[in-house]
């Protein structure tokens, strides 16, 4: 039987793998903030990194951005990580609205987010990345909790056999709708992927 509220093991198969994931999540991001600010400078570059995040929070079909912040607050207080990405979530809206209110310039200065700035301010067809992606994003941190509460290898394969064909059939067509939005959408911006 698969137990919740049990402690983070780092040795644990499930808990170990969530652990990489993490770390790598965060590692790209600085990655990405230093980039950035050596680029634009240090203001600049903050701005331009938060933003990103909040892409990947609102428009990517995975919990990936939420998951910085979700993980260790899951660690550290045992908060489920659904209830932190409903948090997360309005926190990214939230930061949007400011910027496209009072700084919307700051959108040009890199790809994504011009392309975050596009999806925004274009309610028709685009909030349908918006839609999508909140879909994925529940589901795969939903998921995540669930891994996260498996304390027994033997409860963790129980757990992957059980429903893995309506949860990748799922997840599959998720992924096919975001592909086709973002391919509707870079048609729209003009940007050419390199073949």
């Amino acid at each position: 039987m698969i137990k919740t509220g049990e402690k983070f093991h780092s040795k644990h198969p499930t808990h170990k793998e969530t652990l990489f994931r993490f770390i790598a999540l965060v590692g790209i991001l600085l990655a990405y903030f230093i980039y950035m600010s050596w680029h634009l400078g240090a203001s600049a570059g903050a701005t331009v990194a938060l933003l990103s995040w909040s892409f990947f929070v609102l428009c990517t079909p995975v919990a990936d951005g939420g998951f910085i912040l979700a993980f260790p607050l899951r660690l550290l207080f045992n908060v489920r990580m659904v209830v932190t990405q409903i948090i997360i979530w309005f926190c990214a809206v939230a930061i949007n609205l400011l910027f496209v209110t009072f700084d919307p310039a700051v959108y040009d200065l890199s790809v994504i987010t011009q392309i975050l700035k596009h999806i925004l301010l274009q309610p028709y067809p685009f909030w349908s990345i918006l839609i999508i992606s909140a879909l994925g994003t529940f589901l795969s941190i939903y998921f995540g909790d669930e891994m996260m509460d498996v304390t027994h290898h033997k409860d963790r394969s129980k757990h992957q056999q059980h429903g893995m064909k309506y949860r990748m059939t799922l997840v599959l067509g998720l992924g096919a709708l975001t592909v086709i939005s973002y391919y509707y959408l870079l048609n729209q911006l003009h940007i050419k992927l390199p073949a």
